[in-house]
């Protein structure tokens, strides 16, 4: 029970601080009670792997990732970094298969929820059983809507309207926003800046039922960020696509990484 206490006392701080940690908040506890917590080392099998996913290398100091225009938010589809990383990031619907919060804690798997507040509705919940095992949340507008092209009081809403809600339900504001359909234009960015919002995130590969898909080529690149949406899955279960990809990752010498360890 102590334990028990201990573990759940750092998860809350973490919450409360919305901030990424490099360093494993069960392993601060101590080797012993790190050891008590911790899944059975055979957990990777469990869920298809065969090895355990390698631990990402500590993280240098977030990127200076660069905006096309001073003092507005920089645009990224991915990380420049020579780690060999890939960050898997999502787009609402995660909570449909309640094994990937199963998935997420037991592989101490990095991921980056983007939500939108009309798709996710009483699903809330599921995120916040996702966050509490890890998961990264992030803005994805109130209401799914392409961006480009509104006047900048409706995308101000838009993004600002998620941020407040995102505060009520985590107590965080985040940091980083995926526009629907990575549709954007400099209104975007201006209206993203004004709501706190440090970068604006695409995808340079998607996650698909046969595999990744990429604009060119099939290898992953370090720093890719790779998006995955349940409505690209053929019908196949999260977990079992998240599975294929992490095979491909580590067929190719890669692991994953937290984005908002790099943004």
């Amino acid at each position: 029970m102590r334990v028990r206490g201990l573990v759940a006392g750092l998860l809350a701080a973490a919450l409360l601080s919305g901030c990424a940690q490099s360093v494993d908040p069960i392993e601060r506890l101590g080797k012993k009670a790190a050891q008590r917590v911790r899944p059975h080392e055979s957990a990777y099998r469990r869920w298809g792997l065969a090895a355990p996913l390698a631990r990402a290398p500590k993280p240098p100091a977030r990127t200076t990732a660069r905006a096309a225009d001073p003092g507005l938010p920089p645009v990224v589809d991915h990380v420049p970094t020579r780690d060999k990383v890939v960050f898997l990031t999502y787009d609402d619907g995660a909570e449909r298969d309640p094994r990937f919060v199963d998935m997420v804690r037991e592989l101490r798997l990095p991921v980056s929820m983007f939500l939108t507040d009309s798709v996710v509705g009483p699903g809330y919940g599921h995120f916040a059983q996702l966050r509490a095992v890890g998961a990264g949340v992030q803005n994805h507008t109130l209401d799914h809507v392409s961006l480009r092209g509104l006047p900048y009081a409706g995308q101000r809403a838009e993004i600002c309207g998620q941020q407040d809600k995102l505060k009520q339900r985590f107590g965080i504001r985040p940091r980083l926003l995926r526009p629907p359909y990575g549709r954007y234009d400099s209104t975007t960015l201006r209206a993203a800046e004004d709501c706190g919002v440090a970068a604006v995130v695409l995808w340079r590969a998607s996650m698909r039922a046969e595999g990744l898909r990429y604009a060119e080529g099939d290898r992953l690149r370090p720093g890719d960020i790779v998006l995955a949406r349940p409505e690209d899955m053929g019908g196949v279960a999260l977990v079992e696509s998240t599975v294929r990809l992490l095979r491909r990752v580590q067929r190719q010498g890669f692991t994953v990484a937290r984005l908002e360890d790099y943004l």
